[in-house]
Order: C-alpha cells, then sequence, then structure tokens
C-alpha cells in the first residue's frame, strides 16, 4: 500500500519475473542477445541511482524479488507473467518453477500465470491440462514472436492456436496476457503486431485479453482496437519507465488511452526486474499531464487508485481492504467496490 497526501492506494504489479540470463542458461548467442537487451532497457530508461549491475540483473532471485516488491516497493499483490524462451535457455529464460513455488507459498501476495506454446500441438494441450490442474491457472502468458525451431512467431488466430484459447475456456483459465510490445533483440519486431488480438477478441468474448506494453510502438492501433472491444485492456509494462525519461510522451500515452480505453481498462505493472515498483509508483502518484497537452484531461485521484490496483484487483478477484476500496457511483459511501464497473 502506498500513501501519500492522506490519499491511500491499493497496488498490483500486475506484471512481474524470475528470470535467468546467466552464462551457465544461454543456449546460444541469441539468449545472449535477449538479456542484454533487457538489460539496455533497465539502464537506459531507470533513475541513475536504481539500476543493478549486471551480474545481479542477469539472476536476482526470489528473495531479492519479495524485498523490491512487497518491503521496498509498495505492492500488495503481483501477478507473474512467464516467458519462455526454450529456444534461448538451457532452462527456459523464466524460472517458471521457482516462481510458482514463491506463489504457493504466499498466495495473499502472489498469483502465478503460466504460459504456453501453440505450436507445441497435442502434446502443449495435454500440458497445458496438467499445468491448470496442478498451478490453479487463472491466467497465461503469451510471447507471440518467441521462436520455435524455424518459426520465428505465431498469430493469435492462427487453427492452433484458437483450439489452445478454446481450451483455455474449458479450463477456466479467463485472463490472456499477451506480449505486445517492442522489438526485443534477436526477436521480430512484426511478430508483436497487434492485429490478431482484433480477431479472437471478437472471437472469445468470455476471455480477457491483456495487451502487454499496450502495443508500443503501435498505441494508436491498439486504442483503435481496445476502444470497439469490450474485452481488451491495457498493461502499462514498458510503458511505465518513459514517466523519468520522457514524461511528455508518458503524457501522452497515459492520455491516449485514458481517452480511447478509460480508467478501467489500464493496469499497472513495473515489469519487473526491467524496473523496480518503487520508484515508477512515486513519480505516478505525483505526475500530472502537462498544462501545455490541452487535449487531455487531468488525471484525478481515483483513475490512479484505478490503475495503481484496483482494475486488476477486480480481474483477478483480489480481496482489496475496505478502506482501500472507493465507493460506488451513486456516492453510497457503505458499500464499496474495488474498482468500476468493468466492461
Amino acid at each position: 500500500m502506498y500513501e501519500k497526501n492522506g490519499e491511500k492506494y491499493y497496488v498490483v504489479d500486475a506484471h512481474v519475473h524470475i528470470w535467468d540470463g546467466r552464462a551457465s542458461n544461454l543456449k546460444n548467442v541469441h539468449g545472449k542477445q535477449f538479456i542484454d537487451c533487457f538489460y539496455d532497457y533497465h539502464k537506459n530508461l531507470s533513475p541513475e541511482e536504481v539500476v543493478w549491475d549486471y551480474d545481479t540483473y542477469t539472476y536476482y532471485g526470489g528473495q531479492r524479488l519479495m524485498k523490491d516488491l512487497f518491503e521496498e516497493g509498495y505492492v500488495d499483490h503481483a501477478i507473474f507473467q512467464a516467458t519462455l524462451l526454450s529456444d534461448f535457455y538451457k532452462n527456459g529464460f523464466g524460472q517458471t518453477e521457482e516462481a510458482f513455488g514463491l506463489a504457493s507459498e504466499h498466495p495473499d501476495k502472489l498469483t502465478y500465470n503460466h504460459a504456453y506454446d501453440p505450436r507445441h500441438g497435442e502434446a502443449g494441450l495435454e500440458q497445458l491440462r496438467r499445468d491448470a490442474e496442478r498451478m490453479h491457472l487463472k491466467g497465461v502468458k503469451l510471447y507471440t514472436a518467441e521462436w520455435h525451431g524455424d518459426s520465428r512467431g505465431y498469430k493469435l488466430d492462427d487453427p492452433w492456436s484458437r483450439r489452445y484459447l478454446e481450451e483455455c475456456l474449458e479450463l477456466g483459465i479467463k485472463n490472456i496476457h499477451v506480449h505486445k510490445g517492442p522489438t526485443i533483440r534477436p526477436l521480430d519486431r512484426d511478430a508483436f503486431d497487434v492485429a490478431d488480438i482484433d480477431k479472437v477478441a471478437t472471437d472469445y468474448l468470455d476471455l480477457n485479453f491483456i495487451v502487454e506494453h499496450v502495443g508500443l510502438p503501435r498505441l494508436e492501433d491498439f486504442c483503435w482496437i481496445a476502444t470497439q472491444e469490450s474485452n481488451v485492456y491495457g498493461g502499462l509494462a514498458v510503458a511505465m519507465p518513459f514517466i523519468h525519461t520522457r514524461p511528455k510522451y508518458f503524457a501522452q500515452i497515459i492520455g491516449e488511452l485514458l481517452y480511447w480505453l478509460g480508467e478501467d481498462k489500464i493496469f499497472f505493472a513495473s515489469d519487473y526486474a526491467l524496473w523496480t515498483p518503487k520508484w515508477l509508483i512515486e513519480q505516478f502518484v505525483d505526475f500530472q499531464i502537462p498544462a501545455d497537452l490541452t487535449e487531455y484531461a487531468p488525471i484525478t485521484t481515483e483513475q490512479k487508485k484505478k490503475i495503481l490496483g484496483l482494475n486488476a484487483a477486480a480481474m483477478y478477484d483480489l480481496d482489496v481492504p475496505s478502506e482501500l476500496r472507493l465507493p460506488t457511483e451513486a456516492g453510497d459511501t457503505s458499500v464499496e467496490v474495488a474498482a468500476g464497473a468493468r466492461s
């Protein structure tokens, strides 16, 4: 929980990781390219005083995560978003078993979302069923640009991908997080295109599609899709650190999202350990749209509370303490809700 000027904010960090980019885990040069690109994002977009050394960054583990998120970072709950990258790393990039184990130890603080690759066909479907039962999955994280043999990506509306989405419906996995953001070396930019979101969101209305990184650098395309599809949401991972390095650019991003999507469909995320949540939360609470950007309305405290945690809490059925909820729109303060009415 974060508190400033008498306002209390329930915080859900909706996109966190435990990864292993150490040399001992690299399968090939592409694994080195990937973790180096991650480190460049971290180093170039963070305040100097919070930049990690490279060796720590390649692997930090669960104890460091708990400290950075929950002891120092104001986070009330965090959601793991798995990244496999099995073609680049011997034991995968995201340390799925370590993350799942940590979430199992701290269910009040952590939710674990697993991952799948529809190019694994029937064997992958069987694995998804086993994972869903063992891990009690509410969500998955998909990486459409991931390499698999000769394939350098897939589309969400591919036939096999549709089979997996239908299986998610059967298994009760409703929250489909999809990386649709900036290119990460050596992955291909076009494999992160947001157009396939439009197709599957229309066809699978009982699934929620959370577009991680709000489609950057395709923000306009994403906004046009998300404004017409009631089940499409935006995750702010990668967008958030521009609040420090390019605040006017961040103002345009958040201004466009609020205009097109509305305050109930945007989720805060640090993308830990790309960035740590403490400084992002502090700067976001203090942030306001610059006066010269007159086409965007000022951001209200209520909107910030929804974005920082109440929206994700509503989607994942988290128990928000009563003093951190918002009053209903009807003005009856005796009945409170975690967030505004969801689309």
